[in-house]
């Protein structure tokens, strides 16, 4: 029998870590926390994804998010908060930035992603997340203010140095073996959807 991913919901907001709690349920088993102490207590290695507000009651999603990577938690970690995206995420290890409001069917798609993405190595998943930062800029900032800030800039080139690396790994695999990477992503997002 495959095993139910785990989901943890961190939303100060009662009412709304609720209802993405009921949305998700019959899917996943979801956990809730509405503080940073609680969703610390909540986390565990059984995670597999973590929904997470930046903006709680004694602390903030952003210091949750630091303690989740400190303490190498193996979990895809999606911020859907009511916070604006600025510079600053840039340097949070999250793997996707969603702004509230969201509706039912954009959070169920989300969780789906990210637990796809579980499935893909370290060194693609650290490319999904940089390339997911630097998006979540470029819908918010004009060019001219991207274009000014150091750290958006190397970003981008740190973006560009793993795709020639992850190309340059694609290549050296002959084609029996590129298929079979194919069938196996294929076989375990399949799993994964399961889950």
């Amino acid at each position: 029998m495959t095993e139910t991913a785990t989901v943890l919901v961190v939303e100060d907001e009662r009412e709304l870590a609720d209802l993405f709690t009921t949305w998700l349920a019959s899917a996943y088993d979801v956990r809730t926390a509405y503080d940073v102490a609680g969703a610390l207590d909540r986390l565990d290695d059984d995670v597999d994804v973590v929904l997470l507000d930046r903006r709680l009651p004694e602390g903030t999603g952003d210091e949750v998010l630091e303690s989740i990577r400190e303490e190498d938690y193996d979990c895809r970690v999606a911020m859907v908060t009511a916070v604006d995206p600025d510079f600053d995420v840039l340097e949070l290890g999250f793997d996707a930035y969603v702004v509230k409001p969201v509706e039912r069917e954009e959070l169920e798609d989300l969780v789906e992603r990210l637990l796809a993405r579980s499935l893909y190595s370290d060194e693609v998943q650290k490319y999904f997340s940089l390339a997911s930062r630097c998006a979540t800029l470029e819908t918010v900032k004009s060019e001219s203010e991207l274009a000014g800030d150091e750290r958006y800039e190397r970003a981008c080139d740190e973006i560009e140095e793993r795709r020639e690396t992850l190309d340059a790994l694609v290549s050296e695999l002959d084609e029996q073996d590129f298929l079979a990477v194919l069938h196996d992503l294929g076989e375990d997002e399949a799993s994964a959807s399961t889950r």
